[in-house]
């Protein structure tokens, strides 16, 4: 079942001329519903009408933050469970080659259950760097398009290697992100993550952790550039996105961490 503009469905056919996929003109925002309510709602809401505004895109009249709430909803009340990851796609009309012929968009919604409503992280975890390609610095890197090739590789890359995910290195050689997480390094009472201006993406969970972390008296919150050098001098390394919530990184390359900073920070995320 999917949500095509506000259609339920069983199946949808796209025009071979989408712009989705002919040109990833498009945005998306993958969230979590628990029992009838969309996690950080209005953070995942005002982070993809920014991102429309930044990609010219023509924001429809009906695009209220109740309106496509409620379109999320409708999908998943359709399907088995309470607990389910529900992608909202947005993408530009079909028309024209690179320039379109207009700015109006289309929206598709699609669901899957998930097993758990609360954050569960994984025990064993292991990363490596990916240094096939690097990832740019510039401020569309930030945004959650559909160009995602270099995560792609990226998650080739882990399969072949035996390995849980991988970072993603910007073109100054510090380390942006992973393949689908924003990345936090704990050293001594400081907590650490990549600024925007590394091109990791503005993520919404990144936002809730940090909220979390400023509240602890305990710790030191900073954005600052990670090189792969500060990662081996890291006690803790962890991954952060909406679906997942944390992730402790337990190795990367021959180093291994304890997770004691994560599993806290996990328990209160747990208790929001």
């Amino acid at each position: 079942m999917v949500n095509n503009n506000g259609n339920i469905v069983a199946k949808t056919v796209l025009s071979i001329d989408n712009r989705a996929f002919n040109y990833a003109d498009a945005l998306f925002e993958t969230c979590k519903v628990v029992v009838g309510k969309v996690q950080f709602w209005e953070d995942h809401y005002f982070r993809l009408m920014a991102s429309m505004r930044m990609l010219r895109m023509q924001i429809p009249m009906e695009f209220t933050l109740e309106y496509l709430e409620v379109e999320l909803l409708k999908l998943t009340e359709q399907l088995d469970g309470n607990t389910f990851r529900v992608k909202l796609l947005v993408y530009r009309n079909a028309g024209g080659f690179y320039a379109p012929n207009t700015n109006g968009v289309s929206y598709l919604i699609t669901a899957s259950p998930l097993e758990s409503s609360k954050f569960v992280a994984k025990e064993n975890y292991q990363v490596d760097l990916f240094k096939d390609y690097y990832t740019s610095t510039d401020l569309l890197a930030t945004l959650k398009t559909t160009q995602k090739t270099l995560s792609v590789l990226a998650g080739i890359y882990a399969q072949e290697n035996d390995l849980d995910s991988c970072l993603l290195v910007n073109t100054s050689k510090n380390i942006a992100e992973a393949i689908a997480a924003n990345l936090f390094l704990v050293k001594d009472k400081t907590i650490s993550t990549p600024p925007l201006s590394a091109g990791c993406l503005k993520g919404i969970m990144r936002k809730k952790i940090i909220e979390l972390i400023q509240k602890e008296q305990n710790y030191i919150f900073v954005e600052k550039d990670i090189s792969p050098f500060d990662l081996l001098k890291a006690d803790e390394l962890f991954l952060t996105n909406s679906i997942q919530g944390i992730q402790p990184i337990t190795k990367y390359r021959k180093k291994e961490f304890v997770t004691m900073v994560s599993t806290q920070l996990l328990a209160s995320l747990n208790n929001l």
